[in-house]
């Protein structure tokens, strides 16, 4: 294959389409477009590409037939096409001024579009480059019959046609969640942000920030018409008082934001990068609403896109998976998971008090709105959705992830979840359904805290689930938390989950407890238990623990078939009955699955065994 062909691979890949039919049209290459004759003749008109044509230059036509690399035509609108032409070097892309259409990308393409235009209005896409991480992408609008095209200098971008005609109408883009995607961009803008000697701190808040200017719709639509930085700046923070005050946002943490933005916009790599060049102010702004932005917009996504962002993004800041700011991401499998034990529905109100990121409510809204009309969806974001978070940069961050998703006010206290004000305030909302992932192994509060005070935010008979390690529910720490729940709440369940459902993030043995609230547990009372430590993921080099197999969705219906009917199955589960001082683990009661144990099992067993012996008679 040759380099250009690679180019051509690129673009098909991006544009997830294929040669001839596709449902959404069709894809000629290299001009071959003899089924379509209005096309084809515009094109024959059009000639190959001269070295020197100017592009104001509608006479000149070169020999032969014109082979752009790809003409896309539309179901949609037949009266609208998509041209490209890749080149494979960037320096390539782009003459100055742009009268070289046969050397570079965007030359070439604004030829074949002067032609084409004379019958269709043509989207025109120049690609420059081998690589998705390190390819140039210009694209031009030039409608039917007019003498001028338009840049979009935002689309730097390949996108799927559909998203080009989206775009062309002023109508928000989705594209496909891409944990890669996600990756790559975190990766490129905490370097960048590094290099430009922004600070840790400022970092998150800085991205979150942007996202949140990007609710504004005249920011939205304004922000690449600005032709400095001063003017940039000053339209950003209009946008983020504008959203953040209509959303109730404290004018403290407002103005907490808008102070990184005038110390980011100080620092001497922004004073003096030009606004259309790479990592520019503008870049950044670009980048998150053609990359990550999308991927967020779809109100039916459970999947916390900017959770996944986050989480890359500061593990590639401070080298260290981003715990130095607090910042430990729940995996998505396991929210999803615990959002259906608790049995959530579009009339429940949900409670994280320990937001984070917001994953939790963000999956909690996407199952919620499921089976919800249009009134009932304004409902649930209005007055479904509740959360705590005490960080100011997280909680910058979880405000950032639900006003995204347009959940209208946005009700994330910032403040602890041992406060009794806030406390208070959430009690008088009648809420229902909790669910915590508690920080671990802090000085002040165990574990178990945190979940004694989701319960008491929750109306009688509520349900909260929470994920805390192992040894909350082994009794040999947090006696006096789990004395005081069993005497005010029930335990219904507790899953011993895969130990390192967190990797690399927290090395302690996770177990998922749920607990029906202010009912006291009756004595005899059996607690169901799992031995959920199978969730068939597994580790993978760069990209953690991933569903490689896809036997996730299987293994979660067996689980929750098994809770919900409470169902006993050897090496799975077991009913018990249980005390505040006996522990509350699958491992401490369930039968022993034997039909399982191979020799290669007990093989690699003894081996385990004599390597903890050994190693512990060496450190006697």
């Amino acid at each position: 294959m040759s380099n250009e062909q690679f180019s051509e691979a690129l673009v098909l890949s991006e544009m997830r389409c294929t040669l001839g039919a596709n449902a959404f049209g069709a894809v000629y290459p290299q001009g071959d477009v003899a089924a379509v004759g209005k096309i084809n003749a515009l094109l024959r008109k059009a000639g190959g590409k001269p070295t020197d044509c100017k592009l104001d230059d509608f006479a000149q036509g070169g020999n032969g037939k014109a082979k752009p690399e790809f003409v896309i035509t539309l179901n949609e609108d037949p009266n609208t096409i998509i041209v490209v032409e890749c080149k494979k070097s960037k320096g390539k892309h782009e003459s100055s001024c742009r009268d070289k259409p046969k050397d570079f990308a965007v030359d070439g393409v604004l030829y074949y579009a002067k032609f084409l235009k004379e019958g269709y209005n043509v989207i025109a896409v120049a690609v420059s480059g081998t690589k998705k991480e390190d390819c140039k992408v210009s694209t031009f609008h030039w409608p039917m019959g007019q003498s001028d095209f338009v840049e979009w200098s935002r689309l730097n971008i390949v996108l799927e046609p559909e998203n080009y005609l989206h775009f062309l109408k002023g109508e928000k883009i989705a594209r496909a969640y891409s944990i890669e995607e996600i990756r790559q961009t975190a990766i490129r803008m905490s370097n960048s942000l590094r290099v430009a000697k922004v600070t840790a701190n400022d970092k998150p808040i800085f991205i979150a920030g942007i996202l949140i200017a990007l609710q504004d719709a005249d920011f939205e639509k304004m922000y690449d018409s600005a032709t400095s930085l001063r003017a940039l700046t000053s339209q950003i923070r209009d946008a983020i008082t504008d959203v953040l005050q209509k959303a109730s946002v404290k004018q403290d943490r407002i103005d907490n934001i808008l102070n990184t933005f005038k110390n980011v916009a100080s620092l001497h790599h922004f004073r003096t990068t030009q606004m259309g060049d790479d990592f520019s102010l503008r870049w950044y702004i670009q980048e998150l609403d053609m990359k990550i932005r999308p991927m967020m917009s779809a109100s039916d996504s459970s999947i916390d896109a900017l959770g996944e962002f986050y989480h890359e993004f500061i593990k590639f800041s401070n080298g260290d998976d981003g715990k130095a700011l607090g910042i430990v991401l729940t995996p998505q499998h396991l929210t999803d998971f615990m959002c259906d034990v608790s049995g959530l529905h579009k009339g429940s109100r949900v409670v994280d008090i320990c937001a984070g990121s917001g994953g939790f409510l963000v999956t909690a809204m996407s199952k919620m709105f499921k089976d919800a009309n249009p009134e009932e969806i304004q409902k649930i974001r209005k007055e479904g959705l509740y959360g705590v978070e005490a960080d100011p940069h997280i909680y910058t961050l979880c405000i950032a992830n639900m006003i995204v998703r347009r959940d209208g006010k946005s009700n994330i206290h910032y403040g602890s979840c041992f406060d009794e004000a806030i406390l208070s305030d959430l009690r008088s909302k009648n809420i229902d359904i909790g669910l915590i992932n508690p920080p671990y192994s802090q000085d002040d509060h165990n574990e178990l805290e945190f979940v004694e005070k989701l319960l008491s935010v929750l109306t009688p008979h509520g349900i909260a689930v929470a994920v805390v390690p192992i040894n909350c529910a082994l009794g040999t720490t947090c006696k006096d938390a789990r004395e005081r729940l069993f005497a005010a709440h029930t335990l219904e369940a507790v899953f011993s989950m895969p130990t390192e459902i967190f990797n690399p993030a927290a090395s302690a043995p996770p177990c998922v407890m749920v607990w029906t609230a202010k009912v006291p547990h009756p004595p005899g009372k059996e607690t169901f238990f799992g031995y959920f430590r199978d969730d068939g993921f597994v580790k993978r080099k760069k990209l953690g623990r991933i569903d490689v197999y896809g036997k996730w969705e299987n293994i979660k219906a067996q689980w929750l078939d098994l809770y919900r009917n409470r169902r006993e199955k050897p090496g799975l589960s077991v009913l018990h009955a249980v005390t505040h001082t006996e522990e509350w683990c699958a491992e401490a009661y369930m039968q022993t699955d034997y039909s399982k144990l191979t020799d290669e099992v007990f093989i690699r067993k003894m081996k385990d065994y004599i390597a903890f012996t050994y190693l512990n008679e060496e450190t006697k």
